[in-house]
């Protein structure tokens, strides 16, 4: 709308759609546990998709420039493979900010989706290096062993940068100068590097907190990044139509998704699930789009082409992902068929023993209520978390937590929780999260009680409105249960103050 109406844009929102993307990279780096992309259907996963990808679309795209068909007609074998290779890629803004309004980003689908983007990134950051003809130089070696030596001292800085404007001011300064400007400096992508500072901070406790200080600042930058596609250029019909047929093609990588990774033995729905949110085009598509353009190897028409058929790639992607659950209960039974025999080591089953109450989120919160009601019912409660290392450190305490995602529909219909339970309490730290396991919880039959964690009176007030029976305000609550403890420890360090029962009733 903006460019229609005569406006164009700027080296600034350039600038700051770069600098959002850039961050967006370090957050991931702050999350993302190397040894994950070792797995095989995160390296193997994302190679065979980009290879299927770029044949298929490649000799579509050949067949179309062979008879003429418009913009394709001048289309060479070369540039037909590289636009394939540029549709291949998801786009890791898009699928982020999909799987965190969700609260699936700690989920199975949700960290297989984050490897395989960051995989993408790296090939599309190789490939960028290499196609600008930018060499690296020699100090780039020094660079690395640089920062891997100085590793506890960026630790040091974050645990030294508190809670408030200065843990946000750490981490723009790890993002941008450690990592960014460094790596430009000696000839490597900054956005890699930047995504590398975060890999190597994101062992240290702080870095938690550090990647949720920048989320509001990441947002705000992003929407240049948004702005910036919309004013690349007015399309006319002839683009419109093209874009569509991009469109048309998105279900094909999907289709290939959901068939790889179920053939590295995961779920049909946590294949299903990665597949759609990875279903989008992506941002570094565009790039390298913009790169053949700005070499000369396809008309800049095609930047255009592409910047339409990415924008349209999120409004088909967005409804239909927010819908992928509604979608997948009524297509599992066919689904299933595809799935390979043997279990993926994080989608075990899970087999209830006579238990009677479920806990999802085994956090602070979480283990507070497991420990409350074990206590008062000894041998009924299980609590379920979907972080590997989380489980194993209650394991290894003693406590009986296993491995299992509250959104996931096959889990109510592997359990019949909803005959064996009485209680269900949803605990986890995202809203979404929570919301999202409520309504797959009451949509697959579940009569019981439901519980559930908020923070804000309309998030309360939603849970409620979708069938939860109770939702317990952290922050409202919180006052009470301070008096209570106070309460409880001055009655037994000073018996002689403490006002008599006339006085108001005791403490809780």
């Amino acid at each position: 709308m903006l460019h229609a109406l005569g406006l164009g844009g700027s080296e600034t929102l350039e600038n700051l759609s770069n600098l959002g993307i850039t961050l967006m990279l370090f957050a991931i780096g702050l999350k993302l546990r190397l040894r994950g992309l070792l797995r095989p259907e995160i390296w193997a996963g994302t190679s065979l998709h980009i290879l299927g990808t770029i044949v298929v679309f490649g000799s579509i795209f050949l067949g179309l420039s062979a008879l003429g068909v418009s913009l394709f007609g001048s289309l060479t074998i070369s540039s037909s493979l590289l636009l394939a290779l540029a549709l291949s890629f998801s786009s890791t803004v898009f699928a982020v900010k999909a799987l965190q309004e969700s609260g699936e980003m700690g989920a199975l689908h949700g960290r297989v989706s984050v490897g395989i983007l960051i995989m993408q990134d790296l090939v599309a950051v190789v490939l960028l290096t290499a196609s600008t003809g930018k060499v690296p130089s020699w100090m780039s070696v020094g660079l690395l062993a640089g920062l891997l030596a100085l590793r506890p001292v960026m630790g040091w800085l974050m645990a030294r940068s508190g809670h408030g404007e200065l843990i946000i001011l750490c981490g723009l300064f790890l993002a941008l100068v450690i990592g960014w400007t460094s790596f430009e400096s000696v000839g490597l992508k900054g956005d890699f590097g930047a995504l590398l500072v975060g890999v190597l901070v994101g062992e240290y406790s702080k870095s938690k907190e550090l990647a949720k200080s920048l989320v509001g600042l990441t947002d705000l930058l992003l929407v240049g990044f948004f702005l910036s596609i919309g004013l690349k250029g007015l399309p006319g019909w002839r683009e419109m139509a093209l874009a569509g047929l991009f469109v048309l093609l998105m279900p094909f990588k999907v289709a290939l998704f959901f068939a790889i990774l179920t053939r590295f033995h995961l779920r049909a729905r946590t294949a299903w699930m990665a597949g759609l949110s990875l279903g989008s085009y992506s941002e570094f598509g565009l790039i390298v789009i913009a790169l053949a353009v700005a070499k000369g190897w396809m008309p800049e028409d095609w930047l255009v082409l592409e910047a339409i058929a990415l924008a349209l790639s999120f409004v088909v992607a967005a409804p239909l992902y927010r819908k992928a659950e509604l979608v997948y209960d009524k297509l599992s039974s066919w689904l299933h068929r595809f799935e390979t025999p043997g279990y993926h080591p994080d989608d075990l089953p899970v087999h209830l023993a006579g238990e009677r109450i479920a806990i999802f989120g085994m956090g602070r919160v979480g283990l507070a209520a497991y420990s409350v009601l074990e206590d008062r019912f000894p041998r009924r409660a299980i609590g379920f978390d979907r972080d590997a290392a989380q489980v194993k450190s209650h394991r290894s305490a003693g406590r009986n937590v296993v491995l299992a995602d509250a959104t996931d529909s096959d889990l109510w219909e592997r359990l019949q929780l909803r005959d064996g339970i009485d209680l269900v309490i949803l605990a986890m730290p995202k809203h979404g999260a929570n919301l999202h396991a409520a309504e797959t919880v009451r949509r697959h039959g579940y009569k019981g009680v439901l519980a559930a964690v908020a923070k804000f009176d309309d998030e309360v007030k939603e849970l409620k409105a979708i069938g939860v029976d109770t939702a317990f305000d952290l922050y409202s609550e919180a006052g009470a249960g301070f008096a209570n403890h106070v309460c409880n420890v001055f009655k037994q360090q000073r018996p002689d103050l403490v006002p008599s029962q006339r006085d108001g009733p005791e403490c809780a």
